[in-house]
């Protein structure tokens, strides 16, 4: 298939740290279509470890659909886009942990990142949202009635 994809991920936590999921969407980028739409519960954990892990969904998602498609990665999250271009260190050890794992999946890929505003991120924030809220509708159902 070989083409171009566009992977637009956010990632967020109530509490900081708190209740946190990542969401992701894949684009096609010569139609606009949305191939792909994600989210991915994360647990208890910061907002910049929720970015990481809905980028990670993302790009897994994009190189599943098409190993060969050059990939740019667009995501609210500064911190996120200046790491994985190498103009920033990775210092706190869970994100190095996800820093790695993002650079093991692109390696050698054309994979490229864009810091975008966050109201230009909405597909894929409320895809991490709608994680969370699962997981807390989920955790209530499981609650016994008083």
């Amino acid at each position: 298939m070989t083409g171009r994809l566009i992977v637009e991920a956010d990632g967020g936590s109530r509490g900081n740290p708190g209740i946190a999921a990542g969401g992701a969407v894949v684009i096609d980028a010569e139609s606009g279509e949305v191939l792909t739409e994600l989210g991915v519960y994360v647990g208890i954990a910061s907002n910049n470890v929720a970015e990481y892990n809905g980028m990670i969904a993302g790009l897994e998602a994009a190189l599943e659909r098409d190993a060969e498609a050059s990939v740019h990665v667009r995501l609210d999250s500064k911190l996120v886009v200046e790491q994985m271009t190498g103009r920033w260190k990775v210092k706190h050890p869970d994100m190095q942990v996800l820093a790695r794992r993002a650079q093991q999946l692109i390696a050698g890929r054309a994979v490229t990142f864009e810091w975008v505003p966050r109201l230009s991120n909405k597909r894929a924030d409320a895809a991490a949202n709608e994680s969370m809220d699962r997981r807390e509708s989920f955790r209530r159902d499981l609650q016994p009635s008083r």
